[in-house]
Formats: structure tokens, sequence, C-alpha cells
């Protein structure tokens, strides 16, 4: 089968790799019908070193169940599944929690083990994993079931994390697909003032027809001051952190007014946590993670089915497996927010 492997910084290769099969009894088989290419992957697409063996890359993806292991209960051969970005089994006490990013027998697609971005995938853990779609597998609200996968529900897990709530000011560091997903989860949950703080035009347009009142292009310091003088010197309620690195981080910290909440979901690309001195003493709540995107999918998913949001716009380029090396770049360059794949 096709798949995509990493090498190394630029090096993306789609390579025919072994088939993927069942190996445990909880395992499934899936053949991927749609998968994406996310922004956190293009964190090792920029430092990755040169390896001999490569990395398989993918974490999000839909896609019918070819097989299953004898001991699978909650899929079945045919069912059309989508699947979280971490598999996880579902009982561990942390799963049962809903934060299954945790899961104390779970992981991550990719590396060793088959990516969301090729033809199919082996899939742990199943019952505790995918989450069986209503829908076949070219309905047209695919796309917004796809980014229950990853983004929306990332975008969700930061407004919940930053404590967004009705009439509440949330302001959205980072115009990246989460980010965008986070103005649809913001104003979901009933903020009243959403601040989209971003600067790439096609990004902007799409920010405000999801629900953002205000942008900010400014960056720094010059965006600190905006952001303040749009929330009345007081700085928002909620900030939703989607980028990672300590400068969003900083912006992040510095509007929040006193008592606020910072939900970061932005993979971190620096070993600390900046401005520890000012939001101890404006008593900001600092959250968030990777977002445990399978605890969302059965909140999630009826809006996407109704029409009450549609995320799957975030998805503005569509390619096959053959063109996924130019998807990476695409996407790195800022001509894409989001690449979907299809097969």
């Amino acid at each position: 089968m096709k798949a995509t492997v990493m090498y190394g910084a630029h090096d993306v290769r789609v390579e025919d790799v072994p088939d993927a099969r069942i190996v445990e009894r909880t395992d499934a088989l899936v053949r991927i019908t749609r998968a994406c290419i996310c922004g956190s992957d293009l964190w090792p697409y920029n430092s990755m070193p040169p390896s001999a063996i490569g990395n398989r890359m993918g974490h999000e993806f839909v896609g019918i169940v070819e097989d299953v292991g004898a001991d699978v209960r909650q899929v079945k051969k045919g069912d059309l599944v989508v699947a979280p970005f971490a598999w996880s089994d579902g009982t561990c006490e942390f799963c049962q929690q809903g934060l299954q990013t945790s899961c104390l027998h779970g992981g991550w697609w990719g590396g060793e083990l088959d990516g969301g971005q090729g033809e199919a995938v082996r899939v742990p853990q199943a019952d505790g994993t995918v989450v069986a779609l209503p829908v076949g597998p070219d309905h047209a609200l695919m796309p917004s079931l796809l980014t229950l996968s990853d983004v929306m529900g990332t975008g969700h897990h930061a407004a919940r994390c930053a404590r967004v709530r009705p009439g509440a000011v949330t302001a959205i560091v980072g115009d990246g697909a989460v980010g965008l997903c986070g103005v649809i989860a913001a104003r979901r949950l009933g903020a009243e003032q959403i601040i989209m703080l971003g600067r790439h035009r096609n990004r902007i347009a799409l920010a405000r027809q999801f629900g953002a009142t205000d942008v900010v292009s400014e960056r720094g310091d010059a965006a600190i001051e905006r952001v303040r003088a749009l929330t009345g010197g007081l700085g928002a309620h909620s900030v939703l952190e989607c980028v990672g690195h300590s400068e969003a981080l900083h912006t992040a910290v510095s509007i929040a007014r006193a008592g606020g909440a910072v939900g970061r979901v932005g993979v971190p690309q620096e070993a600390t946590i900046p401005d520890a001195q000012p939001s101890f003493y404006a008593n900001v709540t600092i959250a968030g993670g990777p977002a445990p995107v399978r605890a969302y999918m059965h909140e999630l998913m009826p809006d996407v089915l109704e029409g009450r949001i549609e995320p799957g716009r975030v998805l503005d380029r569509v390619i096959t497996i053959e063109g996924v090396p130019d998807g990476y770049r695409a996407m790195n360059e800022r001509e894409a927010i989001k690449v979907m794949i299809t097969f």
C-alpha cells in the first residue's frame, strides 16, 4: 500500500510500505477514504533531522472498516468511521474521565505504527478509538466530519480550557485551522465578543464568517495594546492559544484579564512557559494540552450533521496521495489553510 513517510526536514515521500493488517484481537483494519495534513506536521517538516528509516505521517482520517479482530464489538466490517488523532482503550481511568490522550494503554499514530496519510491503517484498541459515522463516504458533510478527528475538537478543547461562556470576551491567537475552529467553538459556547489575532486575508475573512467580531493584525506589543483597547483596557475573559511559540503564549497571557483563563493547544516549541510572574499575580489560569477529541465527538457531531457549524471550510485544498509532498509545501508556505487528502 502507499503511505507518507518523512525522512527529514522538507523530505516527504509517498512510498510503498507493508500492507496494514490485524495484529491484536482488539484491532480494526480501516481503508482510508479521507485524511489531512495537520499544522503540527509542519514542525517536523521544518526541523526533523535526517533519518534512514523515516517516520510514517498522518493522524486525521476517516475510512471504511475492512476487518476487525475477534474482540471488537463497537464497529463492524463496512462501517464508515472517524478516528481521533490518538488511539485509546476507552476503559482505563483516564478514558473514563474523558481524557483519552492520557490513556494508560493508548498511543499516537505514525512513527512505527501506520499513519493516517496512507491507504490503510491498523487501528489498535478499535472499540475505544474509532466512532462510526451515520453517513456514506461521499456525503457532502464529510470535510466537516473529518475535522472531528483533530482541529474542530482541538479548537473546542481550547475554548473549554479557556472557560468560554455566554457573554464572555474571547480572543484567539493564531489564524490556522485550529484557531479558526476555535472561533466556531467560542461562538458555539456563547462568547459575545470574539477577537481574532491573525494577518492572513483569506483566514481573517473566514474567521469573520465563523463569528469573529474583531480582528487584530498587529503582533507583539502592538497586538497586546490593540486587544486591551478593544476590551476597555481589561483584556479578554478567555484566550485560546493555537500556535505553540513562546511569543504566542506571551501574547495570550498578556491579553487575558485578571482572573481570566488561557486555553493552550498549540504544540509547545519551547520548554518553559513565559510570563510566569505576570500570570501568577493576575490570577490567570493556564490550562490545556493535547485535546481528547474522542471525548468531544458525540457532542460536536450533531451540530455538524445538522449544519449548525461548518468546520470543514478550513479544508481549502484537496489532493490525492501522490500530491502529499506538495501539500506539505503549500501549507508551509501559507498557500493553503489545511489540505485534505482523498483516496
